[in-house]
């Protein structure tokens, strides 16, 4: 008995020693004492990451300095993986730089004015009715596809714009938030079309480009389109840059990249979410942007990009605080393990963001 209690205590991580130094490369580095975060807090956030076998990596960065950063498994620094619907994320701010480069005239034109091939075959008149905002909210009326095996059956085969008709409306468009990955992908297809590029192109050179980051791949739907709800490629720093861009307002070293009130739209409630959503006991009062998620830990009001399988990008305006987690993107995987590993991951952090004084 002594012997086990031995082993055990040698294997209990001390959140006073666990390192999480960020490694050398293109981000100024900080310590969390020297930017005012509880080391002691962060070493337990690293500790929690240590017992979650699906994690690849988890940073924290604090005014813009990079303050600890490690990776696990599968995981490092140049990794690229899909970060599934992170991508959502990235997809609104490309909407945003589309609007405000006159692509297109605003966010209350129609979906099927982007779509006059498939008007005609319409069958209910509401769809005619639906926005580009209500899909930025997620009120379009589509249904959340992963609720109905049929339904997600056809969203994986990669042909997706007839599905626009075939697909039934189980909600009235603009008036209850329901999650929607095809809305998401469409979402995408408007900005290729309006802007008469494809999406990768135009996020290379609008976005990416401009802070610094690279598209690493991105997978194409059977019409050729790059994926808007999910499967896009990026390493965590990547990640990281995006989501300071948004802290910073849309400016990065010193330019506007991104409108500053498509930022603040993005990162404003827009929408109340429904269903069943039970993600854990951390994270209270859910809200929907343009395509970000909202929700109170703690004392913290905290805006994020999510992915499937647990990759986060987490963003505290008040604290000008990041979180970064990157995990297994668990691809064509909807098993009961999978959503727990991503609950597990949500559930980490929002301990974490709680945990921290008012800012």
């Amino acid at each position: 008995m002594i012997l086990l209690l031995s082993i055990l205590g040698c294997h209990r991580c001390d959140p006073t020693a666990v390192d999480f130094t960020p490694l050398a490369g293109d981000w100024p580095t900080s310590t969390p004492a020297a930017q005012g975060l509880d080391p002691t807090l962060v070493g337990e956030l690293y500790c929690e990451a240590e017992k979650q076998d699906t994690l690849y990596g988890l940073l924290v960065v604090k005014d813009g300095q990079l303050v600890a950063e490690r990776y696990y498994h599968e995981g490092g620094v140049d990794q690229l993986s899909t970060r599934q619907s992170v991508t959502k994320s990235f997809t609104s701010a490309l909407m945003g730089l589309a609007v405000e480069q006159g692509c297109l005239a605003g966010i209350d034109e129609t979906m099927f004015s982007f779509f006059p091939e498939y008007v005609d075959a319409v069958d209910d008149p509401r769809k005619l009715d639906i926005t580009i905002e209500d899909m930025l909210r997620m009120r379009s009326g589509y249904p959340w596809e992963e609720t109905d095996a049929a339904l997600w059956d056809a969203v994986l085969t990669g042909d997706y714009l007839h599905l626009m008709v075939d697909f039934p409306l189980t909600a009235d468009p603009g008036t209850i938030h329901q999650y929607s990955n095809l809305t998401s992908h469409w979402l995408g297809v408007i900005v290729a079309r309006a802007c008469e590029t494809d999406l990768w192109t135009y996020a290379q050179t609008n976005l990416f480009d401009p802070i610094g980051a690279e598209v690493g791949g991105w997978i194409q739907d059977a019409d050729g389109y790059y994926m808007g709800a999910f499967w896009l490629e990026v390493t965590a720093r990547d990640m990281a840059r995006f989501g300071q861009l948004y802290l910073d307002g849309g400016v990065w070293d010193g330019a506007q990249v991104v409108p500053a009130d498509w930022v603040e739209a993005s990162l404003r409630r827009q929408a109340d979410p429904t269903g069943t959503l039970t993600p854990g006991p951390e994270f209270e009062d859910w809200g929907y942007g343009y395509q970000w998620w909202s929700a109170h830990a703690g004392a913290q009001d905290v805006d994020f990009a999510w992915g499937h399988g647990g990759n986060f990008i987490f963003l505290v305006e008040e604290q000008d605080l990041m979180v970064v987690v990157t995990a297994d993107p668990h691809i064509g995987d909807h098993s009961d393990r999978a959503w727990r590993q991503e609950k597990s991951h949500l559930n980490m952090v929002g301990a974490f963001l709680a945990s921290l004084e008012d800012g």
